[in-house]
């Protein structure tokens, strides 16, 4: 090898030492908690962004990502890395415990607004967020939909690469009623509860909001907790646009064979039913729709006894037609 060669791999290698080196030493985050209990996040390491958790695990690139400053009045753990822009690298864990400031107590997780970005890189949260509050701004739909995924793949404007599954059904029922779409794959009660807080609703005034919401907390969560997340939503609702009516639906079930889940779902749903005529709310339970007369769900209908197809949202939007059209005062 030539001494040029030579030179040249060890100047390669020295750039490739010194960058892993800059790069495993990112800082951690700074933690800190005002008065008013608000959690603030900050990273000595410029470039890096935040993740952080409240659930006790140590954050990894799925994690939550730090937008806002977040409200722990009622307590609870917080743990947070700084992390590279990909995600790659990432710094040790920091950590704060905090006790509940006087007149407060501790909070299920299901009401304590957290983001969330589960299925990063493929579903940025961050800037769904971005694109929905900036188009139902621009847009100001009279009928706007909230939930999950389930309600993400209804219909409306697209901003990422998941198929609109039930599009010809919403291009039927909802486009010319100016509605919107505020479903987002992965959110719980929580992440929703983040959005609303944080711009999502801001400047419009729907004449009325339809809600489905809890799925994706019946895996770790009671069902009354459940319950106190959407009924946590609803009056957030009720605050932000107290014009607006909710059309609140119970819960949809899933999986292709009843069980505890299901049970789950059914208790939910008993308790979301108390709602119906407070706070502006209709309440709809429509899941016997997409069951067969044993209960059982079909991949005719959800081809993942989760998510429904064209099929299967149609029979979502002819089931709450009644309502909704007298809901609207057409």
């Amino acid at each position: 090898m030539s001494i040029r060669r030579l030179l040249a791999c060890l100047a390669l290698s020295l750039c490739c030492f010194v960058h892993a080196q800059t790069a495993v030493h990112l800082a951690p985050p700074e933690i800190k908690r005002d008065e008013q209990g608000m959690v603030t996040l900050q990273s000595p390491s410029p470039g890096s962004s935040i993740l952080y958790t409240l659930d006790g695990a140590d954050p990894v690139a799925k994690s939550n990502p730090y937008l806002a400053p977040v409200d722990l009045a009622c307590g609870g753990e917080l743990k947070a890395r700084a992390f590279s822009r990909d995600r790659k690298t990432m710094s040790e864990v920091a950590m704060a415990v905090f006790e509940p400031l006087p007149g407060h107590k501790p909070l299920p997780s299901t009401v304590v607004p957290v983001t969330q970005d589960r299925s990063w890189p493929q579903y940025d949260w961050t800037k769904r967020h971005e694109l929905t509050s900036a188009a139902v701004k621009r847009s100001k739909p009279q009928i706007l939909f909230i939930g999950d995924s389930i309600t993400h793949f209804f219909g409306g404007e697209q901003f990422d690469s998941y198929a609109l599954r039930g599009k010809n059904t919403w291009d039927e029922f909802y486009a010319p009623r100016n509605a919107g779409n505020l479903g987002f794959g992965w959110d719980k009660t929580e992440n929703v509860l983040w959005r609303l807080q944080h711009g999502a609703i801001d400047g419009i005034s729907p004449k009325l909001i339809v809600m489905m919401i809890g799925t994706n907390n019946t895996g770790n969560c009671s069902a009354p907790d459940i319950a106190a997340g959407i009924e946590a939503i609803v009056l957030e609702l009720e605050k932000r646009l107290p014009q607006s009516k909710i059309l609140l639906l119970g819960i949809f079930p899933h999986g292709e064979k009843p069980g505890p889940v299901r049970e789950k779902i059914a208790g939910i749903n008993g308790i979301l039913s108390t709602l119906d005529g407070t706070h502006h709310v209709t309440f709809r339970d429509i899941g016997a729709k997409f069951l067969t007369p044993d209960g059982l769900i079909t991949k005719d209908i959800m081809p993942d006894f989760l998510h429904p197809n064209e099929k299967g949202y149609r029979i979502w939007a002819e089931a709450i037609e009644p309502t909704v059209k007298k809901l609207m005062e057409e």
